[in-house]
């Protein structure tokens, strides 16, 4: 097992309106958390944990999928978020019928997706989450934001 890992069960979501719809209400059956360091090893650390939960989950049907959203969302975070602390936290939760992926980290400012040109070598992390989630959004947290993302089981 990875260490940072927490195993936390959920009962309500006290967050906002702009919180994914498992929060609001969804049982959480299975749910884990870690801390990253906000480097360059935090995709590759992400991507691992998330392999080893849906596995311990019986999930593996996702994994191709939640490990890119992983990536995409932690990569992101590492290169935008300039304020803020050295941490962020990876949260993935599964209810009977979602899967939901967070990365919160501490840089208040809202990240500005955009549709890239056809060759712009970068710009296509939120078309590629828009195209594979079911849903996603943002929420602001008492640390900063958090970026989430959504699948069906």
């Amino acid at each position: 097992m990875i260490s940072g890992w927490e195993h936390v069960q959920i009962g309500e979501w006290n967050g906002c309106c702009e919180s994914p719809s498992w929060a609001a209400g969804w049982d959480v059956t299975c749910s884990r958390r870690l801390t990253l360091p906000v480097d360059v090893q935090a995709a590759r650390l992400a991507r691992r944990a998330t392999c080893e939960a849906l596995r311990s989950w019986d999930l593996m049907h996702l994994q191709e999928t939640a490990v890119l959203l992983v990536s995409e969302l932690v990569t992101n975070a590492v290169r935008h978020a300039r304020a803020g602390g050295p941490m962020m936290t990876l949260r993935l939760e599964a209810s009977r019928t979602t899967l939901c992926i967070e990365v919160e980290d501490a840089d208040p400012r809202w990240p500005q997706p955009r549709r890239p040109a056809g060759l712009d070598d970068c710009g296509f992390g939120f078309v590629l989450v828009e195209g594979l989630a079911r849903s996603w959004g943002l929420r602001a947290t008492a640390m900063g934001k958090a970026v989430w993302a959504e699948l069906d089981i």
